[in-house]
């Protein structure tokens, strides 16, 4: 890559708060959907299929059901209590909604939710943090279909149903069935990223420390590392000796909160035995806490920058608990980026008619205000003037017609239901106000830094307010 490139809109560095990488001295890396990133509907499906059968095994009818990877985005809202999955907007307002596999039409859902703020506080709602959720919240809602035909008998809520699903789906992971045929096939389930090698030695070049946190267990994430960085390095190097400290089985974020004992990675094959001098350089190590690994590189804070594509479990509570710098991966934004680029005539002609239409609506207001007067004042309406009111009512309707199906290519973009990860309606996401309160920078994917340097100063834009602009029609 040359370095001078500027690089496309979709592999830029977002900024939500200042971060001057120079000052960085240590960086923290999750591996699944950050270092490596997965084929999503690949990986989800095998997911799927995973859970499917535990719950099949369960007794439940499911063997027909099938994975769709369009049902779903990240950054939704599991609403357990009620068996719908909902888009809010970042303040909490419900914006679009599915009930099942099934549209929540106006009316219902202005019934269900009109006085309902969704707080994600409440253990009712489960917000959808990670690209790992896409299976999970495709199964539940097709299962809330057949619980609500009267198929699953032994299910006694849409709570039940979800910690079912959970549970299954978890048993899934962890019995390691699932990562062993990845493991076995790799290329089919892995995105290479021939430049992310390149961005982590120059990381280290620039005097950075990097460490790899993962939940994942050792011979996994051996294999999973090796296939994605061993052969884009020089010769002689692999991937263990660009981190100067590796950590599995995290138990994130359980991991930037509490004390676990720390055990020492003493073979190839995982074999474990209790790390009794703490975090030393070049070691491998199962669990432990953030604390042992600040006291190991003697820094804290805004030292240290932790990357990761999990909302909660990577940036938010590191970002909480100990102040460190976050970055958030979030794959999906190349595609948004790019069909936000190639929607933007559209997006200009339906700007420019909502400003005529706010003109219009102001001036029908006008008029009818004035008809409303002369009511008040019992004098006669004149003729004029409600032939002003009847024609720019009639305009008004031929522009909403215009602007629909504009309005509604706006909304789709990027999933036909849901619409931009970013966006709910014309405000911002819960997706994208969980981003601003948690990540510094967000990014698709690792290599990106590779653009910037390990000694860029990244700066936010100043932010805007509603009354920057002057007001309507400024």
């Amino acid at each position: 890559m040359t370095l001078d490139v500027q690089p496309p809109p979709e592999r830029q560095l977002y900024v939500n708060r200042t971060l001057n990488l120079r000052g960085i001295r240590a960086i923290g890396y999750d591996m699944d959907y950050t270092l490596v990133h997965y084929k999503v509907d690949a990986w989800e499906t095998r997911a799927y299929l995973a859970t499917r059968q535990k719950l099949a095994a369960a007794g439940l009818p499911v063997e027909t059901l099938e994975y769709r990877p369009d049902l779903v985005i990240r950054g939704l809202v599991f609403d357990t209590e009620l068996g719908n999955i909902v888009k809010t907007n970042r303040f909490g307002y419900v914006k679009k909604a599915l009930h099942g596999t099934k549209t929540l039409g106006y009316e219902d859902q202005r019934s269900t939710y009109s006085r309902e703020i969704v707080d994600l506080g409440i253990d009712r709602y489960v917000f959808m943090n990670t690209l790992f959720s896409m299976s999970e919240a495709c199964l539940w809602a097709q299962l809330v279909d057949l619980y609500d035909a009267g198929k699953l008998p032994k299910i006694n809520s849409y709570r039940d149903l979800y910690r079912k699903v959970r549970t299954s789906i978890d048993e899934a992971h962890f019995e390691g069935a699932l990562k062993a045929e990845i493991m076995a096939a790799p290329e089919l389930f892995v995105e290479p990223d021939p430049d992310l090698g390149q961005t982590l030695i120059d990381q280290k070049l620039a005097g950075k420390k990097l460490l790899l946190i993962t939940n994942s267990e050792w011979t996994y994430t051996t294999s999973m590392m090796s296939w994605a960085l061993d052969r884009y390095l020089p010769d002689g190097m692999r991937w263990r000796d660009l981190f100067d400290v590796v950590i599995i089985g995290a138990r994130k974020p359980e991991f930037f909160e509490r004390k676990y004992p720390l055990f020492e990675v003493a073979s190839e094959d995982g074999l474990l035995r209790p790390a009794l001098k703490g975090v030393e350089l070049g070691g491998n190590y199962h669990g432990g806490s953030a604390a042992q690994v600040e006291q190991y590189l003697g820094l804290s804070g805004d030292q240290i920058l932790y990357v990761g594509d999990h909302i909660w479990g990577d940036v938010h509570v590191s970002k909480r608990i100990l102040r460190w710098r976050t970055a958030l991966v979030l794959r999906e934004l190349e595609d948004e980026v790019r069909a936000l680029r190639m929607f933007a005539p559209e997006q200009a002609r339906l700007d420019a008619m909502m400003r005529e239409k706010e003109a219009m609506e102001h001036e029908y207001c006008l008029l009818r205000l004035s008809a409303e007067r002369a009511r008040f004042a019992k004098e006669p309406i004149p003729h004029e003037l409600e032939e002003k009111i009847r024609s720019r009512r009639a305009q008004l309707l031929a522009l909403d017609e215009k602007l629909a199906p504009l309005a509604r290519a706006s909304s789709e973009i990027g999933n036909a239901t849901w619409g931009p990860l970013m966006r709910a309606g014309n405000d911002k996401s819960a997706l994208a106000r969980q981003m601003e309160r948690s990540a510094d920078i967000y990014t698709s994917r690792v290599s990106n830094f590779l653009y910037q340097t390990p000694f860029k100063y990244l700066r936010s834009q100043r932010g805007s307010l509603p009354h920057d602009s002057g007001g309507p029609g400024a």
